[in-house]
């Protein structure tokens, strides 16, 4: 299968907190955990046991392996429905420069 990604797919041992926006920006969920199957700069694949609806945007806190905190925006895109939950696909759509780069400066030092 061609890869499509604009980006390489990293894996990541790390937990992700999320939290709801609404239209008006409010939040709606307190934080929900889940574990990352994989991070890129372009987005993020995690798997819940929680269903989360295509099309909803989150704030979110992912805690990476040097233990910063990098805070994004994403949209979820795709939803597969798994024996234990859910595994969610989703963009980044929004994300500092400076956070995009420490995800670019891990995926150099994987590659090594």
């Amino acid at each position: 299968m061609e890869e499509k990604r604009r980006h390489k797919r990293l894996d990541l041992d790390v937990s992700v907190e999320l939290e709801r926006l609404d239209e008006d920006g409010v939040t709606t969920l307190k934080y929900i955990h889940v574990d990352v199957t994989d991070i890129s700069r372009s987005g993020i694949g995690f798997t819940s046991r929680k269903k989360l609806e295509i099309g909803t945007y989150y704030d979110t806190k992912i805690q990476i392996w040097t233990k910063e905190v990098v805070d994004a925006v994403i949209e979820i895109v795709r939803c597969e429905e798994t024996a234990d939950g859910y595994k969610y696909g989703c963009e980044f759509i929004g994300m500092s420069d400076t956070d995009a780069l420490k995800i670019d400066i891990y995926q150099i030092f994987n590659d090594i």
